[in-house]
C-alpha cells in the first residue's frame, strides 16, 4: 500500500516505519500505565488502540490518503507497544530458568500469526473495494478477539506487592549496569538488523523480477523462521546459557547477509530470510532474558519500558532508512551494512558467554 499511495517510491516503507515509531513512542507510556493500573488494564487499552489503528488504515486506503493510512499504521504501532511486553509478563510469572521458557512459549504465538496473518490478507484483500480495505478491517477485528483472553489475566503477586511500595533504583542507575547495557544493545542490534533487511527484502525481490507472490512467500518463510524455534529456544538457553545462544543468533544474522551477498537467485533471498528469522529468534529472546536478570520486581516497569523504547526506536529509524538505502544503493549495500554492527556486538557477548555458567 505504501508503493501504491506514496507519491515518491522512496517513501514506500514509511508506513512500516511509522508502525515502528508508534511502537517505540508507546513503550514508555504503556509501561507507566501498566505499572499504575496493572497489565490487564493496559493490555485491554492497547487492544482498543489496535482496533482503532486497523479502522483508520482502512479509511486511508478507501479515501486514497497516504497520510491517513500512515496515521493508521502509527496507531497500530501504539497497540504493538503493549503486545511486545507480553513476553515480559510471561517472564514475570516464572522463576529461574523457567523465565526463558516462558518467554519462548509466548513467542510461539508469533508462529501462529506468521501463518494466519498473510493468509488473512489474501482472504480479505478483495472483500471490499478498493483492494486491501478488508485486510485492514480484519486487522481491527483481531484485537477484539484478544480482549476476552486478556480479561482473564491475573497480575502476579510479586508485581502487586511491588506497586506503590518501592520503585527500586533510579532508571539512570539501571542504565549504567554493564549487563543491562549489553542486553539492551544486543536487543537493539538483533531487532534492528532484522527489520532493516526484512523491510528491504520484498522490494529487492520484486525489483529482481520475482513478483509479489514470491516476495510474500519469502516473508512468510521468514516469519515462520522467526517464531518456529521458540519451541526449543528456552531449553537451549537453559542448557548452554543465554549469552552463548544469543551470540549464535548474531552469527546466524551475519550468515543471512553472507547468503544474500552470494547471489541473486530466489533461493538466496529465501535462504537469507530464513537465516535472518532464526538468528533473530535466538538473539532477541536471549537479549530479552538477559534484561530480566537486571532488575527487581519493583524496577521491572522502568527497566523493561526503557529497553523496548530503545529497541523499537532504533528499529523504526532503520526500517525507514531501509527504503531510502534500497532505493539509492541497492540490496547488496543493505547486506554489507549489517555486518559491522553484528561484529561489534559479538565481541562483548562472546566474552560474557565465556564467563557464564551453564547447566550440567
Amino acid at each position: 500500500m505504501g508503493l501504491q499511495l506514496a507519491s515518491n517510491p522512496a517513501w514506500a516503507t514509511f508506513p512500516v516505519s511509522l508502525f515502528g515509531l508508534g511502537l517505540a513512542f508507546g513503550t514508555l507510556p504503556a509501561a507507566a500505565m501498566m505499572r499504575r493500573w496493572g497489565r490487564r488494564a493496559g493490555y485491554v487499552l492497547g487492544a482498543l488502540k489496535g482496533i482503532l489503528g486497523g479502522a483508520v488504515a482502512a479509511l486511508g486506503i478507501f479515501s486514497g490518503s497516504f497520510k491517513v493510512f500512515c496515521l493508521g499504521t502509527f496507531i497500530a504501532g501504539l497497540y504493538s507497544s503493549y503486545v511486545q511486553s507480553y513476553r515480559f509478563a510471561a517472564a514475570d510469572a516464572a522463576e529461574g530458568e523457567m523465565k526463558t521458557r516462558a518467554i519462548s512459549r509466548v513467542m510461539v504465538g508469533g508462529l501462529i500469526g506468521a501463518i494466519v496473518g498473510p493468509q488473512l490478507v489474501i482472504w480479505t484483500r478483495d472483500a471490499l473495494p478498493p483492494p486491501f480495505v478488508g485486510s485492514f478491517l480484519s486487522q481491527a477485528i483481531l484485537p477484539m478477539i484478544a480482549i476476552p483472553v486478556l480479561l482473564m489475566l491475573r497480575t502476579p503477586r510479586a508485581e502487586q506487592a511491588a506497586q506503590g511500595i518501592d520503585t527500586g533504583r533510579p532508571l539512570l542507575e539501571i542504565l549504567r549496569m554493564p549487563r543491562y547495557i549489553l542486553a539492551v544493545a544486543t536487543g537493539v542490534v538483533s531487532y534492528g538488523v532484522m527489520a532493516f533487511v526484512m523491510t528491504a527484502a520484498p522490494v529487492a525481490m520484486v525489483k529482481q523480477g520475482y513478483g509479489v507472490d514470491n516476495a510474500a512467500l519469502g516473508i512468510q518463510w521468514h516469519l515462520l523462521a522467526m517464531f518456529g524455534p521458540s519451541f526449543f529456544t528456552g531449553r537451549l538457553m537453559a542448557r548452554f546459557g543465554k549469552e552463548r545462544v544469543t551470540a549464535f543468533g548474531l552469527v546466524l544474522l551475519a550468515g543471512s547477509g553472507a547468503v544474500a551477498l552470494s547471489g541473486a537467485a530466489l533461493s538466496n533471498f529465501w535462504g537469507s530470510l530464513a537465516l535472518l528469522g532464526v538468528g533473530w529468534n535466538f538473539s532477541f529472546i536471549g537479549a530479552t532474558a538477559m534484561v530480566t536478570d537486571c532488575h527487581t520486581p519493583a524496577e521491572r516497569g522502568k527497566a523493561q519500558g526503557a529497553n523496548d523504547f530503545l529497541v523499537f526506536g532504533v528499529t523504526a529509524i532503520v526500517s525507514f532508512l531501509a527504503g531510502s538505502v534500497m532505493h539509492s544503493a541497492g540490496w547488496v549495500v543493505i547486506n554489507w551494512a549489517i555486518l559491522p554492527a553484528l561484529a561489534l556486538m559479538l565481541v562483548p557477548l562472546v566474552w560474557q558467554a565465556s564467563r557464564a555458567k551453564v547447566a550440567p
